[in-house]
Parts: structure tokens; sequence; C-alpha cells
């Protein structure tokens, strides 16, 4: 028995808490996977899984020895990072992305990193609705605000401010709003988190202090480029990313209205599960990306950040500025 791969197989079925899906991320046969979770057992001479027909569940040995495996696996994949530098990362490596940091970021400067890592089959999954990293085995994911507490480790890559906008129609025909007061005679689009299922309302800064402020609306979306369109369409105002806005501010489809009370920026973060905390793959990917971010002056980690007295969270690919207001346990 290999028994560094029994002990990799065993990590990932209990973070999967499925044989099966297990099976599906290290890309196995779910009798592979059965196979070695026995010859584990049966060299340690104990339980470590309680199986039934609908889940897993780790025993109390089984929760020990997994914390046990999952330090010396890092362990093990720091010594072999240690010779990144002579030896080139190679292999499959998932990861998951908003779709428009994805399309005005990764996407164009792809072709570097596969220059870089030619060894590397990058798996890109695209969405605003943040995937569970590891029920569908996803290695790293890029992820924007303040996260909740969990297993996961966070690196912050980067940072985004938010700007409030609206077409020029929008503005020739409802006026530009000149104090937050003025909001009650406009309209805005409604963002919908891809996490929770619920309306992200608009956010703004006064006296130090982020603020909600209710706009009336009649649309609401849960796409971040379908939210874009729609204000570019002048169906309402509309509060998001710099990054995202930037172009279209340069070139006079959008107009930004009450700057003087622009949300806080949040920051962007590189997560990945504790037991491929040090992989080649993702240590490469993750020092590439932030390469990137620090490469765009909007994205910049160094980002002034707001002085939070109270926790706050956002582990949404796009939540917008209203995160400030939901309380988490870490960030």
């Amino acid at each position: 028995m290999d028994k560094f791969q029994a002990m990799r197989v065993f990590t990932r079925v209990v973070e999967c808490n499925s044989f099966s899906a297990a099976a599906d991320s290290l890309q196995m046969p779910r009798s592979s996977v059965t196979t070695y979770i026995q010859q584990l057992e049966s060299w340690l001479k104990v339980r470590l899984l309680n199986r039934t027909t609908r889940r897993v569940r780790v025993t109390p040995d089984g929760a020990a020895y997994y914390e046990r495996c999952v330090r010396i696996l890092a362990e093990v994949e720091d010594s072999e990072a240690s010779f990144s530098t002579l030896i080139s990362p190679r292999g499959k490596l998932k990861v998951d992305i908003p779709g428009s940091l994805s399309r005005l970021v990764v996407v164009p400067a792809l072709h570097e990193f596969h220059a870089r890592y030619p060894d590397i089959d990058l798996m890109l999954g695209v969405s605003d609705k943040p995937a569970d990293l590891v029920q569908e085995g996803v290695d790293c994911a890029i992820r924007m605000g303040y996260l909740p507490d969990s297993a996961l480790v966070a690196k912050r890559i980067g940072a985004t401010g938010f700007v409030t906008v609206a077409s020029p129609a929008y503005v020739a025909q409802h006026g530009k709003p000149q104090t937050l007061a003025d909001l009650q005679a406009h309209a805005a689009v409604n963002y919908v988190s891809g996490r929770t299922g619920r309306i992200v309302e608009m956010d703004f800064v006064l006296e130090s202090k982020p603020v909600r402020v209710p706009v009336q609306s009649k649309l609401a979306v849960n796409d971040a480029d379908a939210y874009l369109q729609c204000g570019l369409q002048g169906l309402g105002l509309i509060q998001l990313p710099h990054f995202l806005a930037s172009r279209h501010l340069r070139a006079g489809d959008l107009v930004e209205v009450l700057e003087r009370w622009r949300p806080w920026p949040l920051p962007i973060w590189a997560v990945y599960p504790q037991s491929r905390h040090l992989s080649p793959h993702v240590r490469v990917f993750v020092e590439w990306i932030e390469q990137q971010f620090d490469a765009c002056h909007l994205l910049r980690k160094q980002a002034t950040q707001p002085p939070v007295t109270t926790p706050v969270t956002a582990s949404g690919a796009y939540e917008g500025a209203a995160a400030l207001r939901r309380p988490a346990m870490a960030s």
C-alpha cells in the first residue's frame, strides 16, 4: 500500500463526506478509493470512517488521524515545493473565479501563465456563484469581500473599489443625484447575491461609516455582467467594482455619480482547502494571479481599507459594497 496516497485519499473522503465525490475529485475509480480506505484501516487496526448508504462520517480516531494526515501531507508538499525553482509544476489545477475578473484580467493573460508553466493543465470554472471547494474538488478559488470563518486557507491578493454609475441616457432623463437624499427620486437595478439569494442594496460612506440607502427598483439580476449591461442600457443606477466600470467611464458610456460617498474597497482573496494549501500548482497560480492584480492599479491589494470595527463578510464571488454590513467570524 502506498501510505502517502492512502492518506491523500482518506483526507479527500473526509473533506467530501463521500466516497464517490472523493473519487471524482481524485479522478480515480470509486472501488480504488474503497480499497485504499480498507487497507488503511487494516494497517492502523482502527475504524476511521462510519459508512452508510447515504453518508460517510468520520470516527473520533479518524478525526484525530485526519488532522495528522493534513500536517504530514502539507510538510511533504512543502518539501516538494522547495524544488519548484528547479522542477516545473505539472498536472491538473482546478480554479474557480468570478466571471468579470476572469474575462477582464485572467483570460487575457493566460497565454503568459501557460508559457511560464506549460505542464499545468488548468480547468477554469467561471461563475458569480461561489463553488464549494471541497465538495467540487476545486484546488483554489478567487473571492471578493470579507470571508466567513471556515476551514479554508486565505491569502489576500488584491482589492477593488466600488463606484455608483448611470448611463448618460438615464442622467438625461432623470437627472444626476447630487446628495444621498436625492436617491429617493431615482431607480436602481438590484443585484442578487449568488451566495445568499438576497438582494444586495447600495452602500455609501457617510462620515467615515458605511450606510445603506434603499433605492426603489423594479429589476434585479444575479450576474455581474448582466448587471453592468442593465446600467449601460439606462435601466437604473448601479454600483459595481471600479475595474468593471473603468473602460465604460473612459468611453463615456457610464457616468459616475455621488463620488463623494464612494463605498470602501473590498479585499480580494485566494482561498484553498487546508490539505492543498502548499501544493506547487496552487502556489504558482496564486503568485501569478497576484502579479496580475498588482499590475492593475484598480486591483492592487495596497488599496485603502476601511477601519473595520465589526467583522464583516462577503464570501460570494461578487457581493457589492453592501457586504460591509454583514457580520462574520473571521476576515
